[in-house]
């Protein structure tokens, strides 16, 4: 890539990470279009809405946060960020009341979720960012007016002086072989936990006195009342519940059928609010979700490094399968990102 003067950048990817770079280089001037399958922006940052009839014929539609279920700040930058978050108004401190045996939510740090939905993190960082929703992008070419973006044979937009791809590794490995094959090595191999999770509306005619549960052992990992979360809407007689499994469980029942899956996890959450309750959940309607790129391992592909940035094609990638798990992880990757590549254009500017 010859040129120094890196103003027009795209963005594959509009979860945390990519929506943290993608603000951060239109905070600084870059014109930044954003690219993501989905109909919006949040990724893992995921809330369902969900229409469903009760045993009464009487429709009904029920939001439910599917994905990450909030985040804790251990590092100062991602710690100023939530506090701004929280002055904003799109960011709550959480704390609920825990079932008895639950492992603690956070031992040292606050626990705060998006508010009113999880994507709305996503959409404050992409707020007047332009992009392109239901497009994948399969394909990056390199010509000599710049980056091109395709997707089923189709140019997106462009060209661009830089891509940035804010996708799960198995994602972007295919975008990167042709460029970068140490990292498309890399990312084929780094590995994803899967997740399935349980999300439902039961009745709450008898419910526990607690909101969230995180049991030691068995299926699963979390067990929220997701009715209970700041700014949820509470509906008399319905109890919203949304439960994460285990990442070996989710693992080793991956290619399972969602019907399968659903009776097992209704069981699971039976075991644990049943248990509370003297009864099984009464459930009204209840469905499942896959996510098979739901948490990065706890080690990194390539320790020490939370991004890759080639400055010479303006080629860079981020994700918490560099940054470390959870969103402060996703976030702490895109800052460094988004400044390496600022202080690489500057550099590069005063070299010239």
């Amino acid at each position: 890539m010859a040129s120094i003067d890196v103003r027009r950048v795209a963005v594959v990817g509009a979860g945390i990470a990519g929506a943290a770079c993608a603000h951060a280089l239109a905070q600084a001037g870059y014109a930044v279009h954003v690219f993501d399958k989905a109909r919006g922006p949040g990724g893992r940052l995921a809330t369902r809405r969900m229409a469903w009839v009760d045993r009464r014929g009487q429709a009904h539609t029920t939001r439910l946060d599917h994905g990450a279920p909030g985040m804790a700040a251990h590092v100062e930058p991602f710690g100023a960020f939530v506090d701004k978050g929280v002055q904003a108004g799109w960011l709550a401190e959480w704390r609920p009341a825990l079932a008895a045996g639950s492992l603690p939510l956070e031992e040292d740090a606050a626990f705060h979720v998006p508010v009113p939905d999880s994507p709305e993190l996503c959409r404050q960082l992409l707020g007047g960012v332009a992009a392109t929703w239901s497009c994948a992008v399969d394909n990056l070419q390199w010509t000599a007016p710049g980056w091109q973006v395709e997707s089923a044979g189709q140019r997106l937009g462009g060209p661009f002086d830089a891509v940035v791809l804010a996708l799960p590794p198995a994602q972007a490995a295919p975008l990167l072989g042709t460029h970068r094959s140490d990292w498309a090595r890399h990312a084929s191999l780094a590995p994803m936990q899967p997740c399935w999770t349980l999300m439902g509306v039961a009745s709450d005619a008898a419910a526990p006195t607690w909101d969230l549960s995180r049991p030691a052992a068995g299926p699963l990992a979390w067990v929220m009342r997701n009715d209970a979360r700041p700014g949820r809407v509470r509906v008399p007689g319905q109890a919203h519940w949304v439960a994460h499994a285990r990442a070996g469980w989710s693992r080793q029942h991956l290619e399972q059928s969602p019907v399968w899956v659903q009776q097992q996890l209704q069981a699971a959450v039976d075991a644990v609010v049943g248990e509370a309750l003297g009864q099984p959940v009464d459930w009204l309607h209840c469905t499942v979700h896959r996510w098979r790129y739901a948490l990065p391992q706890p080690r990194r592909t390539a320790p020490g490094e939370s991004f890759w940035w080639d400055g010479a094609q303006g080629l860079g990638v981020c994700g918490d399968f560099l940054g470390g798990s959870g969103v402060e992880g996703a976030w702490t990757s895109a800052h460094s990102l988004s400044t390496a590549m600022l202080h690489w254009v500057s550099d590069a500017a005063r070299a010239a």
